[in-house]
């Protein structure tokens, strides 16, 4: 069967350059490495296939920089109610070549309400953002400021979807819950069923697996009721604008050497080069007057929601995300 080949013109840096690619290409980074072929890095993404414009078109892509001062009191979110059915869960934890993901046993179903849902969502999976440097690695922003790592927790709604692909394409499909990873002397408890040596290690290479068992999911969520929401995107390509995204307001910990160890897991497999799986984010997104809204309880006058007006700081972060 014959491949059709397209050839993409991109101008980059002022030099045009001349691509052979694949009309629907598979493939996507987060950073540019020398591999001898083009991958497209995130600000590409959108050019490259037809069926992830959003990610350059959208108006309402992720993640984004929280300003705080912009933040609007909503009364009406409830917390978020975590039904696990009182049962452990087990997952299978893969090294993907991007991220260190979770994927539940369908056996398991862990399913969350309240906080801005209006639906019941079933956890999919659990993600993990890291930096090279401890200074960076979340992909959302905190008045401008980055974290060590950001673990998100996908969930697609199961009362309108039968399963997590087609709600990713559909309104109100998908839940994602994002708790920032601060470093400290000791670790999140779920944290460290993930990044003991003992487990860490049987991933260190793209499409490694390794089976997770006896998990319990309230572990992973920090001590607070405490949250931000707005409307978003997925961060990864198709980039579709169908996410709302709840950012918890106080982060988890894992330890130093947990940190090196993801920063060891390779994006390649063994017989190629190594390269670090660090830095696995996409930069922030324009808000384009996006409400941020926040079941923390603070006086600001006005109801609407003009994002792009300046108004009088009446909010502090939780300190635990600023120390």
């Amino acid at each position: 069967m014959d491949i059709f080949w397209e050839i993409l013109i991109i101008l980059h840096a002022n030099v045009i350059v001349c691509i052979s690619a694949q009309p629907n290409p598979p493939w996507w980074a987060y950073k540019e490495v020398v591999q001898g072929s083009f991958v497209p890095v995130p600000s590409f993404w959108g050019l490259v296939n037809s069926a992830w414009n959003l990610c350059s078109v959208g108006k309402r892509q992720s993640p984004v920089n929280i300003e705080t001062s912009h933040m609007i009191f909503d009364p009406f979110l409830q917390p978020i109610k975590l039904n696990t059915g009182g049962r452990k869960v087990g997952g299978t934890m893969y090294n993907t070549g991007r991220h260190v993901s979770l994927r539940l046993d369908k056996e398991h179903l862990v399913n969350i309400s309240g906080g801005p849902m209006t639906y019941s969502h079933r956890l999919e999976e659990i993600r993990l953002h890291f930096g090279s440097e401890d200074g960076q690695g979340s992909e959302h922003l905190l008045n401008g400021q980055a974290f060590s790592g950001e673990v998100q927790l996908i969930h697609y709604n199961h009362e309108l979807y039968t399963n997590y692909t087609e709600a990713a394409k559909s309104p109100n499909g998908l839940v994602i819950v994002s708790i920032f990873m601060k470093i400290a002397e000791t670790a999140n408890s779920f944290l460290n069923r993930m990044l003991n040596r003992d487990t860490i290690t049987r991933i260190t290479y793209k499409n490694d697996a390794y089976l997770l068992t006896n998990l319990n999911i309230e572990e992973i969520y920090p001590e607070t009721i405490s949250f931000i929401t707005y409307e978003g995107s997925m961060t990864i390509p198709p980039c579709f604008e169908t996410a709302t995204w709840i950012l918890m307001n106080k982060p988890v910990y894992l330890t130093r050497m947990q940190m090196h160890s993801l920063r060891l897991l390779s994006q390649n497999q063994p017989s190629q080069i190594f390269l670090s799986m660090s830095d696995n984010v996409r930069p922030v997104q324009p808000l384009n007057n996006r409400c941020i809204r926040t079941n923390i309880n603070f006086s600001m006058q006005g109801k609407d929601c003009p994002n792009n007006r300046a108004q009088k700081l009446q909010y502090r972060v939780n300190e635990w995300l600023l120390k």
